[in-house]
């Protein structure tokens, strides 16, 4: 079950992450691109991407209720490592927020860097504990 939910989790992510990008991109047009409204669209994409993975994991458990509920150690172990993979990401993405703040950039940069990295973090920490769950995990 837990290797379904790392799976929803990337599926989810990419398409929101793709959603934001068409949007945005969309609506950029021959002006600068920090002058595309965003906000909106970000905040959007982020809560329909927590209602998709919310509904979606529902239904992996109710598709498959006698896993749904169990998780052993090794399950522990390996979300645990998926976690510490995918928070590379989050402090990329934090130094690299707060030097673009300090450079004085647009809101514009520093809020989609954020969220890219938010993006990274996911994707890398889901396919770690995919990769885990394939081809076997190896506690340290």
């Amino acid at each position: 079950m837990e290797e379904k939910r790392a799976w929803i989790m990337v599926v989810v992510t990419i398409c929101a992450y793709a959603a934001y990008l068409v949007v945005v991109l969309g609506r950029a047009g021959p002006g600068p691109l920090v002058d595309v409204p965003y906000v909106a669209t970000l905040l959007w994409t982020i809560g329909a991407a927590i209602a998709a993975s919310i509904v979606l994991n529902i239904a992996a458990a109710i598709a498959s209720p006698r896993d749904a509920g169990r998780k052993d150690q090794r399950d522990r172990e390996i979300g645990r490592f998926g976690e510490y993979v995918g928070q590379s990401f989050v402090v990329i993405g934090g130094v690299a927020a707060l030097v673009m703040a300090m450079a004085e950039l647009d809101h514009f940069w520093i809020a989609n860097t954020v969220y890219l990295a938010f993006v990274c973090a996911s994707l890398l920490g889901s396919i770690a504990k995919i990769a885990a769950y394939r081809w076997g995990f190896q506690t340290w």
